[in-house]
């Protein structure tokens, strides 16, 4: 059971390695060829949004067991990543060839073509040292990157959009707010949200390559 286990992760990561990797050459060949960062969404949004609605999957992975991580911080990262991505990258159509748009698909997919073959080579417990060490300390300059320039600049340009076009009406879900309140709320709790999670991350760094360290010194 565990070596089946440990060959779907294997492939999993494997599959989200690849396509990550098409999704990062995607982005930075239309900056080459176009010399511009406006195409970012149009040459790798429909593969990114797909990458990411599969991205599911590790949510489900962390609440059965399958891997250590729990499902709440899964949860939460993948939740900040979909509603970003569905509901204002892809749904407002005037953000999408808005420089944050290259700063976030740019910092997201050079994260993941590093984490998910570290994962993917951990399966097979086979993962060089340079690897691991990479997947712990790349985050630091990656992830506040997509956040703030990123991920928060965007929202926050997405904004008058919102409140324009009426986006997703008065009422979101029936609750007595509209989605254009609920951006503005997601942009004062997001630095704590995010805050959380790249603390977490900096703990995980130091479990990593402290267990990382102990295994060269009984080399």
């Amino acid at each position: 059971m565990a070596q089946l286990s440990n060959l779907y992760l294997f492939l999993y990561n494997s599959l989200q390695s690849v396509g990550w990797a098409v999704a990062l050459f995607r982005v930075l060949s239309n900056f080459v060829v176009t010399k511009s960062i406006d195409g970012a969404y149009s040459s790798a949004g429909e593969l990114i949004c797909l990458l990411q609605t599969v991205a599911f999957l590790e949510v489900i992975h962390g609440a059965i067991g399958l891997v250590p991580s729990g499902a709440l911080l899964p949860l939460m990262q993948w939740g900040g990543r979909t509603h970003f991505l569905f509901a204002i990258v892809r749904g407002i159509d005037e953000v999408q060839e808005l420089p944050s748009v290259f700063i976030t698909f740019l910092a997201w997919s050079l994260s993941e073509v590093i984490r998910y073959p570290q994962y993917a080579l951990s399966c097979l417990g086979h993962c060089p040292c340079w690897v691991t060490y990479l997947r712990y300390t790349s985050f630091i300059v990656l992830y506040p990157i997509g956040m703030a320039p990123g991920e928060m600049w965007l929202m926050y340009q997405a904004l008058p959009y919102i409140k324009e076009k009426h986006l997703y009406g008065d009422s979101l879900f029936g609750l007595p707010f509209s989605y254009y309140n609920f951006v503005q709320a997601v942009l004062l709790c997001y630095p704590l949200l995010w805050l959380k999670l790249y603390l977490h991350l900096f703990k995980q760094r130091k479990l990593k390559l402290a267990k990382q360290h102990g295994k060269k010194k009984k080399m």
